[in-house]
């Protein structure tokens, strides 16, 4: 390891999670070395101060000490340590509270890809190393760079956006107040997906970009905002929200459309002209929910109608109860039978066949690697009780959870 390699300790009370870590991440690829893996908190803070790593991927829930409280201990031992949360929890609820001691973001065990991991681990190592780096500047301080303010309030929307901090509206205010001014005029939102690292290397019109953000996202707002009027934020390493003057937005569809042709897999969805703060958070956080299809069930950005995308929002978003198709039709402002006959023809299934198969994925991802009871997960899918959800799941997949579980488990750890 060279003095320049950075160190890594992983926490996770199951094996099966640290080895697979261990093994499958190029690791060399973020100049990045685990120098050790812990099976719980209590030993995962003895390895932290034996090899004093700065980087610590922790699950939340462990014995001995949970992730939250070894966040919070090393960042009172070692505040420049970046840290990032693995859990099987579907709610920020522990997120909040980890990333309010320091963690820098959260990651479900069933959800998360390598290319979000990626993300993170580029992003460490750009701060980690940046040279001549000084210690952060407080909000508001003078010296703040532009580079900066404007990472200030992507993270501060991100959170928001998640429910992990509600200080971004205030910051918004603030913000139409100065160089957001512009938005208190008709103002156009588009959610852009950029798909590789096409998109993530080719430059808008303009002045080249400095170098150094890390992920797809964000070398594509970089590039966007040099193009003209607007703003451009990276919502996820995937994902850019692009604010534009109404009436520039035939211009700033013109320039997405030529750089499509170079970078077929760039797509985006044009949302509600606002005007305002209220206007902005309303329809920012509407265009974000499309980002939950995207990431976790491969639904493309704008590519379903929207009844039929809200339709998908509301399965995935009440996935523990019994949603019927009635119900979602009448949500969603159509009739039944319309409904039905739409659903079918863009989605490929019928409502009743593309709720099955959305909560026996959820189902089997829970059972694989949570260790979370049957009823438990019977209560998550919107099933009356374990009995009951045992018999579907079995009808479903040919096995009874309890099987599945322990199969799937032997066939990760080989």
């Amino acid at each position: 390891m060279s003095d320049t390699t950075i160190r890594v300790l992983i926490a996770d009370d199951e094996v099966i999670i640290r080895r697979g870590l261990i093994s499958t991440v190029p690791w060399e690829r973020y100049g990045m070395e685990v120098v050790a893996d812990a099976p719980n908190g209590t030993r995962a803070w003895e390895a932290f101060l034996e090899h004093e790593p700065e980087v610590v991927i922790t699950d939340i829930v462990m014995p001995g000490m949970t992730g939250i409280e070894l966040i919070r201990k090393i960042k009172e031992y070692a505040p420049r340590t970046k840290a990032l949360l693995l859990s099987c929890h579907r709610d920020f609820e522990y997120a909040k509270q980890g990333i309010k001691y320091g963690a820098s973001g959260y990651l479900l065990k069933t959800d998360f890809s390598d290319e979000e991991l990626g993300d993170y681990l580029e992003g460490f190592r750009s701060e980690l190393r940046r040279p001549g780096q000084q210690a952060p500047a407080q909000s508001g301080g003078a010296e703040a760079s532009a580079a900066d303010k404007s990472a200030g309030v992507e993270g501060a929307l991100r959170e928001w956006l998640h429910g992990i901090r509600d200080g971004f509206p205030a910051e918004l205010e603030r913000l139409l107040e100065g160089q957001w001014r512009w938005m208190r005029e008709p103002t156009v939102p588009y959610l852009i997906g950029c798909g590789g690292p096409a998109s993530a290397e080719a430059e808008a019109p303009g002045p080249s970009a400095a170098p150094g953000p890390a992920t797809c996202a964000a070398r594509l707002a970089a590039g966007l905002a040099s193009a003209g009027l607007c703003a451009a934020a990276a919502l996820s390493g995937q994902h850019v929200l692009l604010l534009v003057p109404q009436e520039e937005r035939q211009a700033w569809n013109a320039r997405l459309c030529a750089r499509k042709a170079a970078d077929p897999q760039l797509r985006w969805t044009e949302g509600a002209a606002f005007s305002g703060a209220s206007g902005w958070l309303a329809e920012v956080r509407r265009l974000h929910g499309r980002i939950e299809l995207e990431t976790r069930h491969r639904v493309r950005i704008g590519e379903w109608p929207e009844p039929i995308a809200a339709a998908v929002r509301l399965i995935v978003e009440q996935a523990d109860s019994q949603l019927s198709v009635a119900e979602a039709a009448h949500e969603v402002g159509l009739s039944r039978s319309h409904f039905s006959t739409l659903f079918k023809r863009v989605v490929g299934e019928s409502f009743v066949a593309f709720t099955c198969r959305t909560k026996l994925g959820i189902a089997s991802e829970l059972l694989a690697a949570s260790k979370l009871t049957v009823q438990d997960i019977a209560d998550r899918v919107g099933m009356p009780d374990a009995k009951y959800f045992s018999k579907w799941f079995k009808r479903c997949t040919g096995q009874t959870p309890s099987h599945y579980r322990t199969e799937r488990r032997m066939t990760d750890a080989r």
